[in-house]
């Protein structure tokens, strides 16, 4: 039975809306989830608004060339997507251990995307359709656009363009890009015209086309020379201004790889739009008999509120892929899709998140942002934050205010996490007395990543002495209130830099003040990131200072055992550290003996 409702998953559906074909077909690594915090709901409804019609294929088989068939060849390209997250980390953990669990497929059928699966999905799309475009986006294609360190092959893989086999690939948020790629297709250009589409990467024979361009370290070079590859990554990095950059090109054997400057940003009309469409905000029907989509579960009452992080911090991959320029929404947006929700027959009067990349940056803005871009000598945040960053903080509780008026609507809850640096000051405190009180359900999600001040700078994380000024403030607020706020920290263990000795010395640190930190992750070096630059060649990038790395599941074991001591589980490695360090006396501080 076909559900107009949602976009067309299969032939039937394309019959019953008289349709002979598609225009475009998208497939995806993900469950079909018709939300705007889903990428591939996102750019379907966004080509549907647009008069494109627009199918999906969601988690195909990937062992059968049939069911890349099931929707017919498409009138202009398939769009492929690996899914939300890069398909690796959806597969395996940080020590690349198979994932049992998936929160993107359906409950009862787990795991049902491939390894890579961007590559073996255009790959079976190629077997099916040899002259169709391909278009390639999303996450795992973004971070995999040029060279790159991948942590699960331990090596530098070439870009995702060539393995794919596809003709372009879209990176960074990819509506504006891919409209531009749609209607050009549409208009009877040819797949191989394409150029100079901001936001793209693209194969090419040449490049002289180019007038002005940058020439990165050749593939062959950055597999081979590890400083060649941090010195590919510093150029990579000082050109992700959208106002500012140049062509990228780098030579893979014969042929190059050509990125073009980043997409514009966009407008708060723009962004608007995009989140104005009529998503349904449910999974597909097809998904109720096999327990639905826990993920889904996650962001069914949430709303997003702004893309984009300026913190830079170096384990991330958010500037590289969403950028450095907050793009918020405007208040009206938002307040039409918290009216949404209050009316749905299911919603029990609680709107679950209202946020985005840091919550508390909402609003925010700089001078240069609509028109310069950001700085290129200077960070909007990390050690500190810039005079020239403006915060939102009273349009954010304004807009929180508003919600809460929304009939049916009980709660408003921000679940993202808080810049925490930003919360020190006087002028900040009745933002954040009005949060804790009136706009936290029990937990404020903090991530001071790590307590080393020399370790902070690598992650490029304000000193930890701002955490500290943070809570403080914190505690006091919570003095004063009736129900209690307790903060989550997040913290980073394993990240390049940190010694087995740098993990004791935190331990000792978390012993001394009580805390049994929980929310522990070890480090997984993400390609086109700072961190994961240092995690390959064993230096910063920037400055070039060797940086040891903790490479070992051994050591990255040891790393984490240390910090949660209390699991007895971790008990005899922590003994074994002690006695690696010539410690052993310390262990009183560890256990009752």
């Amino acid at each position: 039975m076909a559900n107009n409702l949602y976009l067309p998953i299969s032939k039937y559906d394309v019959e019953q809306r008289g349709w002979d074909c598609l225009d475009v077909i998208l497939i995806t690594g993900d469950a079909y989830v018709d939300h705007p915090s889903y990428g591939v709901a996102v750019i379907g409804r966004y080509l549907e608004s647009k008069g494109y019609r627009v199918g999906i294929i969601s988690q195909p088989d990937w062992r059968d060339t049939k069911h890349f068939m099931k929707l017919g060849r498409p009138r202009l390209y398939f769009g492929i997507t690996a899914g939300n997250v890069d398909s690796m980390i959806a597969n395996y953990t940080s020590n690349k251990i198979p994932r049992k669990t998936d929160d993107y497929s359906p409950e009862k059928n787990q795991n049902q995307r491939p390894d890579r699966a961007v590559i073996v999905y255009a790959n079976r799309v190629r077997e099916c359709y040899k002259d169709v475009p391909i278009v390639i986006g999303g996450l795992e294609a973004s971070l995999r656009r040029l060279a790159h360190y991948d942590y699960w092959d331990d090596k530098v893989r070439r870009s995702i363009l060539l393995d794919s086999r596809a003709d372009i690939l879209v990176y960074g948020m990819g509506e504006r890009q891919i409209l531009e790629i749609t209607d050009k297709l549409s208009e009877g250009e040819t797949v191989e015209s394409l150029g100079w589409i901001r936001g793209t990467a693209v194969v090419s024979d040449g490049y002289q086309h180019l007038k002005k361009y940058e020439m990165l370290p050749s593939f062959e070079d950055v597999s081979e020379d590890k400083d060649k590859f941090n010195e590919a990554f510093r150029v990579m990095y000082n050109n992700m201004n959208p106002f500012t950059a140049k062509p990228l090109v780098q030579k893979h054997q014969d042929r190059y790889v050509i990125q073009y400057p980043p997409a514009l940003p966009f407008t708060t009309e723009e962004l608007d739009e995009v989140y104005d469409l009529k998503y349904v905000r449910h999974w597909h029907p097809i998904y109720n008999n096999l327990g639905g989509v826990r993920g889904y579960e996650t962001v069914k009452f949430s709303i997003v509120s702004h893309r984009g992080c300026p913190g830079e911090c170096s384990f991330c991959s958010l500037y590289a892929h969403q950028g450095r320029i907050v793009q918020s929404r405007s208040a009206a947006s938002v307040l039409r899709e918290a009216e949404q929700l209050a009316a749905q027959k299911y919603f029990k009067g609680t709107i679950t998140d209202v946020g985005g990349p840091s919550a508390n940056l909402f609003a925010a803005d700089c001078a240069n942002w609509t028109k310069k871009g950001f700085c290129k000598d200077k960070k909007c945040l990390g050690a500190e934050k810039c005079k020239n960053l403006k915060l939102g903080y009273e349009s954010f509780l304004k807009l929180l205010r508003r919600i809460k008026e929304i009939p049916n609507v009980k709660h408003v809850f921000v679940g993202s996490g808080f810049r925490y640096d930003l919360l020190t000051d006087k002028a900040s405190r009745p933002f954040l007395e009005e949060i804790m009180k009136s706009y936290i359900s029990g937990q404020m999600k903090v991530a001071p990543e790590h307590v080393d001040d020399s370790m902070l700078k690598l992650m490029n994380k304000p000193k930890f002495k701002a955490y500290d000024d943070f809570y403080k403030t914190f505690q006091d607020i919570n003095k004063s209130l009736e129900n209690k706020v307790y903060a989550v920290n997040y913290f980073i263990m394993s990240h390049p830099g940190e010694t087995l000795k740098d993990a004791l010395n935190t331990a000792l640190f978390f012993i001394d003040r009580r805390m049994h930190p929980e929310q522990i992750q070890d480090y997984i070096p993400l390609p086109m990131t700072a961190s994961g630059a240092m995690y390959h060649t064993g230096k910063d990038p920037f400055t070039g200072e060797t940086v040891y790395v903790p490479k070992t599941l051994n050591e990255r074991v040891k790393h984490r055992a240390l910090v949660q001591y209390k699991n007895p589980g971790n008990k005899k490695y922590v003994l074994e550290c002690l006695e690696e360090l010539n410690e052993k006396h310390m262990v009183k501080y560890f256990f009752i003996t």
